[in-house]
């Protein structure tokens, strides 16, 4: 199943606030792919998938960015050790 956007509850002491996620692909509850066309990717992206994975509790990641000449030059991947331990 591949989805790209879900809800999820946010908790920080005790607050608590539901707030949907939008992300580009999420494909069976393990892997996230993030499509990226820019220069460079920066680590605020990476950053910024790893913070989905964690509130998700996925435990793979991709950053595809397609601004590269060759496209296994602009893979990057991201894993979440512990993340999705069934």
């Amino acid at each position: 199943m591949v989805q790209n956007q879900e809800s999820v509850i946010i908790r920080y002491k005790q607050f608590q606030r539901e707030e949907p996620l939008r992300f580009d692909l999420l494909i069976d509850r393990c892997l996230f792919v993030e499509v990226k066309a820019v220069e460079t990717v920066h680590p605020i992206h990476k950053a910024q998938l790893l913070s989905y994975m964690k509130l998700l509790d996925i435990p793979l990641g991709l950053i595809i960015n397609f601004h590269e000449l060759k496209l296994t030059d602009g893979v990057s991947r991201l894993i979440l050790p512990g993340a999705n331990s069934e």
